[in-house]
């Protein structure tokens, strides 16, 4: 069964019910392929909307929080048949949200249906308590697991409908209930995971989604003291201002940010793979991931070949609107995106950076959010695009002499988020292990790939709180009780 994505329905989805916003107001929704399109209208929701999803979400929790494991496995594993059968549909909504190809986004879903499997399968083993249980005479000693009630889920723009089942499947498993805020940019992705879990069966206030300004009710959210945990994923200024303002009540905070990522290439490397993963890692999504690589660090032995296979790559690369199968790389995600990326590339070359690819936009339609694949050279430490994180199809490239400077460039960064080098000899590959700062380390795999069973998270200015996907992601959303039980 497809749920079809061509209704009116855009109201938000609180208690179980489609209703709209209290203000009244709406926002449009457009499709960065297409200047000035609306996708629909959605809600622009305020304080007091966001009050009654958190009524709603409370409420349920009184008995979602008892329901055993196996029944919340059932109807977890309904909404994500559900998502499989509605593959297509999803991913032709998120490539006129978000830009990003139909390849990427039938892949976002594959990605939401492998991690989102991975939480069904484990949660059980998650909450058995039979290793976590002691005796001394007859006083018997657990750790008891428990929800920590309801929690706010506010998920990016460039990965609108997998980060987002990465984080409420994990909180739904567990037993809270949750308050969704799907991005801006992207409310129609958010409301059709409503309609999805909807159909699923989900009791009632169980999962609330609110569309609106971020500014306007995700800072509701945060400040709530009856939300006990806030899950997010964006800009680590913005998750800056989340820990901070969470910090009042004691909510703990699980924060996926920013990243400025290292690719090194070795002169000893295979480099057909190194030249794969840079073009993927580095344009997919037009660049628009937090695990993207943003900086190649290059051995000099070997810069000038795989520079001039990397600039013929990115040269030959198709530019277009999502929709077409033929396209390689979409647009970015908006006109705020496009000034922002193309504003982070002349600022690289007036600081001396040279433009080796990209920057001639005429080839491309003129009426969306298109740029080139870039590749900067000459790039420094000190420059903006070795330092800040552009969030678009750009590849600063640097050169060094041997793996001591190759890891002092990638370790200079304020962030930790990913990392991938490419080398045949095994003791440079343990060397990388060991030094490098970041929370995920690839040796001949690209910055972007991960798998659910490890954990997904940055160290540094990159995140905060226990990582996503693996154990943790289940541990985040769960407090810890001791218990002490003696009985005749």
């Amino acid at each position: 069964m497809t749920v079809p994505a061509t209704d009116n329905n855009l109201d938000n989805f609180i208690g179980g019910r489609w209703i709209p916003s209290q203000s009244g107001a709406t926002f449009t929704d457009e499709n960065p392929a297409l200047r000035g399109s609306s996708l629909g209208s959605f809600q622009s929701s305020t304080a007091d909307d966001v009050a009654c999803a958190i009524d709603a979400a409370a409420d349920a929790f009184r008995s979602w929080r008892q329901t055993s494991i196996a029944h919340r496995q059932q109807l977890v594993a309904a909404f994500l048949n559900l998502l499989k059968e509605s593959r297509e549909e999803i991913a032709r909504i998120v490539t006129l949200e978000n830009g990003k190809t139909m390849r990427e986004s039938r892949a976002e879903v594959d990605s939401a249906l492998i991690e989102g499997g991975y939480h069904l399968q484990h949660a059980a083993a998650f909450f058995d308590d039979g290793s976590r249980r002691t005796s001394i005479g007859n006083l018997t000693m657990w750790v008891k697991l428990e929800p920590v009630g309801v929690v706010g889920i506010i998920s990016p723009w460039n990965f609108p409908m997998n980060v987002m089942c990465r984080k409420t499947l994990p909180a739904l498993l567990t037993g809270n209930t949750v308050v969704f805020k799907p991005a801006t940019f992207t409310p129609w992705s958010g409301i059709y995971m409503a309609r999805l879990f909807e159909k699923a069966g989900l009791p009632p206030g169980v999962f609330n989604c609110v569309t609106g300004l971020g500014s306007a009710i995700g800072n509701v959210m945060v400040d709530s003291p009856r939300i006990r945990a806030i899950s997010f994923t964006g800009s680590t200024s913005v998750g800056k201002t989340i820990q901070a303002r969470a910090a009042a009540n004691l909510t703990r905070t699980q924060l996926e940010l920013g990243g400025k990522n290292a690719l090194i290439v070795m002169d000893d490397a295979d480099v057909g793979l190194a030249l794969d993963a840079a073009i993927t890692a580095g344009f997919s999504n037009a660049g628009q991931w937090c695990t993207s690589t943003s900086r190649v660090l290059l051995h000099r032995n070997i810069a000038a070949t795989f520079l001039a296979s990397l600039i013929a790559r990115a040269d030959a690369m198709v530019v277009g609107d999502g929709l077409l199968e033929s396209t390689e790389m979409g647009p970015v995600a908006g006109q705020r995106q496009y000034e922002d990326v193309s504003r982070a590339i002349r600022q690289a070359t007036s600081e001396g950076a040279q433009l080796a690819a990209g920057g001639d936009t005429s080839t491309l339609p003129t009426d969306g959010y298109f740029l080139r694949p870039t590749v900067l050279t000459n790039v420094t430490p000190q420059m903006g695009a070795f330092r800040e994180e552009i969030f678009g199809p750009v590849l600063a490239v640097c050169e060094f002499d041997s793996l001591d400077d190759a890891l002092e460039l990638a370790n200079d960064s304020m962030y930790g988020l990913s990392s991938a080098i490419y080398t045949t000899d095994a003791a440079t590959a343990r060397v990388y292990i060991d030094s490098i700062e970041a929370g995920l380390a690839h040796v001949n795999v690209h910055t972007g790939y991960k798998e659910p069973s490890l954990p997904f998270g940055g160290i540094k200015q990159s995140g905060a709180g226990l990582p996503e996907n693996s154990e943790t992601g289940l541990e985040f959303f769960v407090d810890r009780k001791a218990v002490y039980e003696r009985l005749p």
